[in-house]
């Protein structure tokens, strides 16, 4: 494609931006994994090789100081044939781009962080009205890309960041090599006799998945109104946004992701998806987990099934709560909606 260059350039410049304003909201830990990751993308580093570590050292600083220097600029206009365009008008990009089998994404992710891709397009469909543009080798990310995301109907679903995402699992999993979910779905793929076949088949099959939770964020966010999104886009504290997202990522699941994998006998889609509930998400779903052991131990998924149906009222119900909180409390709106995260009658 004529100008692909120019357009590449420019968008890695805007990620460059991007991550000089947010990086350093992450915590330590994760900051030093995503750097760790992010440099093992641009040295083209195999995701089950080591990466050295007085190199990624001496590579940081270089990059936290070209940070230092871009921090103030605004975000570039992006090189669209003759025109120059806007870096979050996808829409207008891809109308250019998916024909030379290339692929734009452009979003406010996460804690007010935009986030940026140019990659090769791998595949593109439609399923309930909704496009999903699957991408497969990244050209230009940022850092701790998201691997699937609902941006103005479109669905994006980027299979090499979640490959990373899998491979960053499994090395945690390596260390303790604990039995459950996780070591379960890692076998069916026989992730122990060939690691790197292992992740990229898992990222094939698990990005149906992705699009299943996508789709279940569509159908909530018609459910929900417009002012859900208005809503986790002016949070200025963090408890409150994790605490909306990780309700609303159950609404998604409840309703959308858990019944199809469930009906279709998705078992190892189903270990994963289990591998990947942590953090706040299990905290406020101890139900679930109770009926993924039941099922492991062959009750044909019957908890699994009343636990899902649950869900999808039960977390209805608290995203409806955390709208009338947002809307009615002015100011104190966001410390009101992280007291009901700790509220006992929230949890399922």
């Amino acid at each position: 494609m004529n100008g692909i260059d120019a357009l590449l350039a420019a968008v890695q410049a805007n990620c460059h931006v991007s991550d000089a304003r947010h990086a350093r909201n992450m915590t330590l830990c994760t900051y030093l994994l995503e750097m760790r990751e992010l440099y093992r993308w641009e040295r083209g580093i195999a995701l089950t090789a080591p990466v050295p570590r007085a190199a990624v050292g001496a590579w940081l600083s270089q990059r936290e100081a070209l940070w230092s220097e871009l921090e103030g600029e605004e975000y570039r206009r992006l090189p669209l044939g003759d025109a120059l365009v806007d870096p979050f008008d996808a829409a207008a990009l891809n109308r250019e781009l998916l024909p030379g089998n290339f692929v734009y994404g452009a979003g406010i992710g996460r804690f007010g962080k935009p986030q940026f891709f140019l990659g090769e397009l791998e595949r593109e469909e439609r399923r309930d009205g909704v496009r999903i543009l699957v991408s497969r080798r990244e050209l230009a990310r940022d850092l701790a890309p998201a691997p699937a995301a609902l941006r103005d109907g479109t669905i994006y679903v980027r299979l090499e960041s979640l490959q990373r995402v899998l491979s960053e699992r499994a090395e945690a999993w390596g260390r303790k090599r604990t039995e459950g979910a996780l070591k379960a779905a890692l076998d069916a793929h026989g992730f122990e006799r060939d690691p790197e076949a292992a992740l990229e088949s898992m990222a094939a099959a698990e990005a149906e998945t992705l699009i299943l939770h996508e789709l279940g964020e569509h159908r909530a966010a018609l459910a929900l109104s417009p002012a859900w999104e208005r809503m986790l886009a002016g949070f200025t504290r963090r408890p409150a946004e994790l605490f909306a997202r990780a309700a609303r990522d159950h609404l998604a699941d409840c309703t959308t992701t858990l019944p199809a994998l469930l009906a279709r006998d998705a078992d190892v889609s189903l270990d994963l998806w289990f591998a990947g509930l942590d953090g706040m998400r299990r905290e406020l779903f101890p139900r679930i987990v109770g009926a993924y052991d039941a099922w492991r131990q062959g009750d044909r998924g019957r908890a699994l099934s009343c636990a899902i149906a649950a869900g999808a009222a039960h977390w209805r119900e608290v995203c409806d709560r955390i709208l009338k909180l947002h809307a009615g409390r002015g100011a104190d709106a966001e410390r009101a909606i992280e007291a009901l995260a700790g509220a006992t009658e929230i949890r399922l």
